[in-house]
């Protein structure tokens, strides 16, 4: 089917009018490099966006106490309570869905008043008390040393795992923390472990300055007791945090009396809520890119598709004299629709090498000049490569399709007498 004379006959009839032939298969070029790039620029604003999310167990939920807004049970409106560690215990004893029931108290803030010293170098940093899931909940690379243990929670040791804003703050350029000590508002600290963030984010200087130390440590040295000031929790896989937060608030409500439609007494940040509204906004966005890519595609493929009908009007003596001698329908209409093929696949090929080439430029300015807010990675998956070659086939099948029908309709007598 595919023999070499056929091949020769539409190279020569592609090359006839070289700069219309250019000119139609720019059209295809155009409108899939604009479909891949289309696609590329939506998924590195996808990537920009979710990199936050990244550094979350993105199925959780932050908990913590406000005032309530409505009198129960005698108690005022107003009234302000504190969660507490038997709370912890209830949950994880009551939503056995749940994976982690993390408690947390935190002290000072970024930017704050100097609260950690160490020798003559002071600071102001973020010092959290927390249980070692945390880790899980928002991943972190430890760099030196460990994180925090059972072992210390149970034995409370005064240890600390500080990030790398705190070692260049409190340390020279060469000195070893770990083994040394801080002072966190006069109280001796052991460091026994460095961290850094797993990805870059607009939070990154800040918990760069971060110190960790063990929950009931910090309890017990900053006269905490059994007061826990916020909640993280995550749950599992198979469960959706945000269909389990409802029960998770009434439960909490009972143990501190507090009116059951009171929507006000419970602050949250449903974690897993806005990355679902976030990745359905994306989601919508491809669609998009794939609908006017496609459109783009459409209009070149419509140009193939006009200039074959004027390349059949050319050639309709040669292929009225190509009935006459017996060629079939079919071995013309082969011949127009193998044109338009070859025509679009070239095209389209070379819009998507091309695209490819932009796509590595972007990436390279990208890390060249650091991380960029909300911009990250552009890229276009294998797969949709290959729905973008998908829809040019069917184009350029369809492109030929109405002017390779026509050919073939027309009687080779008719077809010669044409001028």
């Amino acid at each position: 089917m595919f023999n070499r004379d056929r091949w020769n006959e539409i190279l020569e009839a592609l090359n006839a009018n070289k700069f219309r032939t250019i000119m139609t298969a720019f059209g295809v070029f155009w409108g899939i490099m604009i479909l891949v790039l289309l696609l590329a620029l939506t998924n590195g604003l996808k990537n920009g966006v979710t990199t936050g999310f990244r550094n979350f167990a993105t199925n959780s939920i932050f908990m913590w106490s406000q005032g309530t807004s409505i009198s129960y049970k005698g108690l005022p409106k107003g009234r302000r309570y504190n969660f507490k560690i038997e709370d912890v215990e209830t949950l994880k004893e009551k939503f056995p869905e749940l994976k982690y029931v993390s408690p947390r108290n935190q002290l000072g803030g970024y930017r704050g008043a100097n609260n950690v010293t160490r020798k003559e170098k002071t600071g102001a940093f973020s010092v959290s008390g927390d249980y070692p899931e945390f880790i899980n909940q928002k991943p972190m690379d430890i760099t030196e040393g460990r994180f925090i243990s059972y072992s210390d929670i149970n034995e409370k040791r005064k240890v600390a795992i500080i990030g790398v804003d705190v070692v260049k703050s409190l340390y020279d350029k060469d000195e070893e923390p770990l083994g040394s000590y801080i002072k966190i508002n006069g109280v001796n600290f052991m460091v026994t472990g460095v961290f850094k963030n797993s990805n870059s984010n607009g939070d990154d200087e800040e918990d760069a300055n971060t110190i960790f130390i063990p929950f009931s440590t910090f309890s017990q040295v900053f006269n905490y007791g059994d007061k826990v000031s916020w909640m993280a929790i995550t749950a599992n896989d198979n469960v959706s945090i945000t269909e389990l937060k409802p029960a998770i608030f009434s439960e909490i409500k009972k143990l501190h009396s507090i009116h059951p439609d009171d929507t006000r007494a419970i602050g949250n940040f449903d974690l897993a809520e806005q990355f679902g509204k976030i990745s359905g906004l994306f989601g919508i966005l491809t669609f998009v890119g794939f609908f006017v890519g496609t459109l783009v595609l459409l209009s070149g493929a419509i140009g193939i598709s006009n200039i074959m009908l004027i390349v059949v009007k050319e050639r309709t003596k040669e292929i009225g004299i190509r009935r006459a001698l017996g060629a079939a329908p079919w071995n013309i209409r082969m011949q127009i629709l193998q044109e338009s093929l070859m025509l679009t696949i070239v095209a389209g090929m070379a819009g998507i090498a091309f695209a490819s080439g932009v796509i590595w430029l972007m990436n390279y300015f990208v890390d060249s000049a650091g991380p960029v807010e909300n911009f990250a990675n552009p890229s276009v998956n294998i797969i949709v490569v290959f729905i973008a070659l998908f829809i040019l086939i069917v184009f350029g099948v369809l492109a030929g399709l109405i002017p390779a029908v026509r050919a073939t309709k027309m009687k080779p007598v008719d077809a010669l007498r044409t001028d």
